[in-house]
């Protein structure tokens, strides 16, 4: 059953009534669904097709014990984590998986600050939440990522502090915008005290590993 490209904010519940007891494949994609409420009449489903749509972390799919193909690009998902946890509960037959185009999946369709090991990252975990899915994003699940996912996927979520919102006024106040190397009472030639600061910027050295080429006599 095809349904692409109607504008439709909702599914049409006479698309249930009409298909649902016989439908095996659904495309619903490039329409303007926030919600997935109706789906539950399609309880045969094994390929749903939700491509293109609006749908963010509030994505709630009735139990379908059959599905085995779900592609969700190019919507508005960000909360991977609880994505996977509700597949794993309804659609324990999946195999196949998309995630292309949300922020939830971290690549350069998304963000050009993401890189190839971001992307590695994310499929490892989504490999540890979901085991049996044999294709994520078009690519074939290799063994090997299924054997680093089964040891190390547990520790791949990545996780962004955020801000608190005490920090966030401090950095919007007009007084914050006068920065200046070092109190000025430790600016003095002769002044050797120590200070003790607040750094505002954090580096992680993501992109440096320079030091692991120096050598010993080097130092």
């Amino acid at each position: 059953v095809s349904y692409i490209g109607q504008d439709c904010r909702e599914i049409p519940e006479h698309l249930g009534r009409d298909c649902g007891h016989f439908a095996k494949r659904l495309d619903l994609s490039f329409n303007l669904l926030r919600s997935l409420e109706g789906l539950s009449a399609f309880r045969s489903l094994e390929e749903l097709i939700l491509d293109n749509n609006l749908l963010g972390d509030d994505l709630v799919l009735p139990g379908l014990p059959q599905l085995h193909t779900l592609t969700l690009n190019k919507n508005q998902i960000t909360d991977l984590e609880r994505l996977l946890d509700h597949l794993a509960e309804v659609t324990p037959a999946l195999e196949y998986l998309s995630l292309l185009g949300n922020v939830a999946c971290p690549n350069e369709l998304v963000s050009l600050e993401k890189d190839e090991e971001d992307y590695k990252r994310y499929r490892c975990f989504v490999l540890h939440k979901l085991p049996n899915l044999k294709f994520l994003d078009a690519q074939k699940v290799t063994r090997q990522e299924r054997e680093e996912a089964l040891v190390r996927g547990a520790f791949m979520k990545v996780v962004k502090p955020k801000a608190s919102s005490g920090d966030f006024a401090a950095s919007a106040s007009p007084e914050m915008h006068h920065y200046t190397p070092l109190p000025s009472a430790s600016r003095e030639l002769t002044s050797h005290r120590g200070v003790l600061g607040k750094c505002r910027y954090v580096y992680y050295g993501k992109n440096s590993e320079g030091n692991r080429f120096i050598r010993d006599d080097q130092l």
